[in-house]
């Protein structure tokens, strides 16, 4: 009898170690050696057993060496896969620095609130008027995180948003706007990128947990290559660079990052269907872990100076990785709301990003 071999992937993992070898058809004593190969992790010790064939006959050569052949076939897709597959990582862990490291106020001062020595603040909306602030510094690509909990209870028409900006008129952006709800209502995620001052490039979607209840991580991964949104780690969305599709993609023109909570009653909630309920206010919405790390850069500056020596800037971030594609897919499968690519009132031809960006 000869064993046969299978692979089986781990469905989260993704390494060398996540592939799990089962025998099958094999005698007693054939197992346990293979048991002990299987504890070994050690894939090129595996032991296959012949019996019932003599392998100094001509058939028992050929199926010797024809095993042997598909037993290497195998080897080669499985390091081919390893060595040539998706390269893609997590971002690295942000650094949980105060307010003041990395912002400033831009607007309403006297409705910021400062907790623990800035390491947390409160942004108020009331019906005079919300707040916001901004970066000090202009930025080249990086990484850019906060983490957030967003208004409770009725929220309509509130909006709050964290996005990073361009400062001219054909300007660069990349937005996350939480759009506020009646109380029971869940939040509504937007985000968009604008390119040369043209965007039109909305998703939404739910979220999978209530924002309001605790705090939860918002960031941005921006190189060369992509812009990634994240929320917790979990990639909501991908705009790849697709300069040869004839897309302009962000990356000469630095940004600032913003934050703001707003009135926005004409269009946030429903369409604007929903109005601010000035009863329920102020609105309060609150920060901390006010994450940076990127290539700070003049308004003016054209490209970035030490490109190629940040993490985020490496060969591992230049896509995703099979789980996080696995991810993402979850996303758009349970919780989009609506996606720009696939809108053909709006785009009677799809944009030619889309296919790239797998929106569809």
């Amino acid at each position: 009898m000869i064993c046969e071999l299978t692979l089986e992937r781990g469905l989260i993992a993704v390494s060398s170690q996540s592939w799990k070898y089962l025998i099958r058809g094999c005698s007693p004593k054939s197992k346990k050696k293979q048991e002990k190969t299987r504890q070994e992790g050690d894939l090129f010790s595996l032991i296959i057993s012949y019996r019932g064939t003599h392998i100094g006959s001509r058939m028992g050569q050929k199926r010797y060496w024809g095993d042997v052949w598909r037993y290497v076939f195998v080897m080669v897709v499985v390091l081919v896969y390893l060595i040539g597959g998706a390269t893609g990582a997590a971002p690295k862990k942000p650094v949980a620095v105060p307010f003041g490291k990395n912002y400033i106020p831009t607007w309403a001062f006297d409705h910021i609130k400062y907790f623990n020595g800035g390491s947390n603040i409160q942004l108020t909306l009331d019906n005079y008027t919300g707040t916001g602030f901004q970066s000090k510094g202009s930025y080249l690509f990086g990484h850019f995180n906060m983490q957030i909990k967003m208004v409770p209870g009725d929220s309509a028409g509130t909006v709050t948003a964290f996005y990073l900006s361009s400062q001219n008129s054909e300007h660069d952006e990349i937005d996350f706007e939480f759009l506020g709800n009646r109380t029971g209502e869940p939040y509504i995620l937007q985000t968009n990128v604008f390119t040369g001052g043209e965007g039109n490039r909305e998703q939404r979607i739910f979220l999978w947990f209530d924002p309001t209840k605790a705090f939860h991580s918002y960031s941005v991964l921006w190189n060369l290559h992509q812009i990634v949104f994240f929320v917790d780690d979990v990639p909501i969305r991908v705009f790849k660079n697709s300069k040869k599709l004839g897309v302009r993609f962000p990356f000469n023109q630095p940004m600032k990052i913003y934050s703001s909570l707003w009135n926005a009653d004409d269009w946030a909630t429903r369409g604007g269907l929903e109005k601010t309920d000035w009863t329920k206010g102020p609105f309060v919405a609150d920060y901390k872990n006010f994450h940076i790390d990127g290539c700070q850069s003049s308004v003016d500056a054209k490209f970035c100076a030490t490109r190629g020596k940040h993490w985020w800037d490496q060969k591992q971030y230049q896509d995703l990785d099979d789980y996080q594609w696995r991810r993402l897919r979850w996303v758009r499968r349970k919780f989009t709301i609506y996606n720009y690519c696939t809108d053909r009132k709006r785009f009677p031809t799809m944009p030619r990003e889309c296919k790239i960006d797998r929106d569809v």
